[in-house]
C-alpha cells in the first residue's frame, strides 16, 4: 500500500504566492512518484483573493484540501490545527511566502525513508537584513541556554514529521503551542538539513513587532523557568546590596559627621532604579501568568468556517498543471 505525504501551508493574504506554492509542491511530488499526497491549505480569513484562488485550484485538483477559518486566529494556532487535520504517514509544513523552498521536500522524504521520524531544516544563512538575521540567531542561542532541554538553533519549523510524531504532538493538547519547543521536547532521533533562506518573492510579511515578540516570549516561557528564578535571585542580590550600602553610608557618616552630606540624588536614583526593576519583574511574572491563563481557558485552536475536498482521499499528483504551462513558475 502506498504511503501518503501531507503538505500543510498556512496562509493569510497570500494571493500573489499560493498558486506558485501549489505548482511547485505538485511538481516535486510528481517527481517523487511513489507516494500519494494531499496539500492542505489553511486560510486564516484572508481579506484578499487568497481563498478564491485556492477554491479554483481545489476545483481542479482534489488532492488540494482547504480549511477557511472563521477569523484570523494568528500565526501560532492556525498551523497547528492544520497539522491535526493532516492524514498522511508523514506531514511537511511549508510557508506560503516561498521562503521554505518546496524543492527541499525531496531531501526531507529521503531522510524519512532512512528511518528518521523527524527531519528539520536549519537556516544556515539568509538574504534578509544582516542585523535581523543576527538578532534571530542570538535569540535561538539564548533560548537554548535558558532551556532545560536541547533546542534546535535556527530551526524555523519547516520540516517533516512522521505520523508517530504528529500523534505525540496531539497529546500535548496545548491551546497556544510553541511548535519548535514541542519538537525539541519530544526528543526522538532527527536529521538536520541546512539551507539558505531566500527573501519573500512577492507581497509583504505579516509579521510585525508584536507577533515576533509574542513568539519570542512564548519560546522562553514554554521552555524555561530561569527568568522566574532570576527574579527571585535579583531580589536577594538587591536586598544584600541595599544592606551593604546602608552600612557603608552609616559608617561613613559616623566617621565624617560634619563633612559628609548624603543629599537627595542617591535617594531619587535608587527609587527610580527599584521602580524600573519591579516593572520588569512584574512583566516577567505576568508572561507566565498569561500562559497559565491561556491553558486554563482551553479554547479550540481555531473555529472553521468552511472546508473543501476532505471527502476525497489523497492520490497521485496531477500530471499537468490545471492552469496550463504558462503558469509554471520560472
Amino acid at each position: 500500500m502506498k504511503k501518503t505525504i501531507s503538505i500543510i501551508t498556512p496562509c493569510f493574504n497570500e494571493e500573489e504566492n499560493v498558486r506558485e506554492v501549489y505548482e511547485r509542491v505538485r511538481a516535486v511530488m510528481s517527481s517523487l512518484g511513489s507516494y500519494d499526497y494531499e496539500h492542505l491549505f489553511i486560510d486564516n480569513a484572508s481579506t484578499d483573493n487568497t481563498f478564491a484562488i485556492l477554491k479554483l485550484i481545489a476545483s481542479f485538483d482534489k488532492n488540494v484540501k482547504i480549511i477557511r477559518n472563521a477569523r484570523n486566529f494568528g500565526h501560532i494556532r492556525s498551523p497547528m490545527h492544520a497539522l491535526y487535520q493532516a492524514s498522511g504517514d508523514a506531514v511537511i509544513g511549508i510557508a506560503a511566502d516561498l521562503q521554505d523552498p518546496p524543492e527541499m521536500i525531496v531531501d526531507l522524504v529521503r531522510y524519512w525513508e532512512q528511518g528518521f521520524p523527524i527531519v528539520i531544516t536549519v537556516k544556515q544563512s539568509a538574504d534578509e537584513n544582516g542585523l535581523m538575521f543576527w538578532v534571530r540567531k542570538s535569540y535561538y542561542k539564548l533560548v537554548n541556554r535558558l532551556s532545560g532541554i536541547e533546542t534546535y538553533e535556527n530551526f524555523t519549523g519547516f520540516g517533516l514529521y512522521d505520523r508517530r510524531v504528529v500523534e505525540l504532538i496531539k497529546e500535548f493538547n496545548d491551546p497556544y503551542p510553541y511548535f519548535r519547543g514541542i519538537i525539541a521536547e519530544i526528543g526522538l532521533p532527527h536529521a538536520e538539513i541546512r539551507f539558505h533562506q531566500p527573501l519573500r518573492k512577492r507581497g509583504i510579511t505579516k509579521n510585525n513587532f508584536y507577533t515576533l515578540y509574542d513568539m519570542a516570549m512564548l519560546g522562553i516561557t514554554n521552555l524555561s523557568k530561569v527568568p522566574l528564578r532570576l527574579v527571585t535571585l535579583s531580589g536577594f542580590v538587591g536586598a544584600a546590596i541595599s544592606v551593604v550600602a546602608g552600612l557603608a553610608y552609616f559608617l561613613y557618616k559616623l566617621l565624617f559627621w560634619s563633612n559628609f552630606s548624603v543629599g537627595i540624588a542617591p535617594l531619587v536614583i535608587g527609587v527610580f532604579l527599584m521602580g524600573s526593576l519591579q516593572l520588569v519583574f512584574i512583566g516577567i511574572i505576568g508572561e507566565y501568568i498569561g500562559q497559565i491563563h491561556t491553558l486554563v481557558q482551553r479554547r479550540p485552536l481555531v473555529v472553521e468556517q468552511e472546508r473543501l475536498n476532505f471527502h476525497h482521499p489523497p492520490g497521485k499528483p496531477m500530471a499537468e498543471s490545471p492552469f496550463g504551462k504558462e503558469s509554471q513558475p520560472v
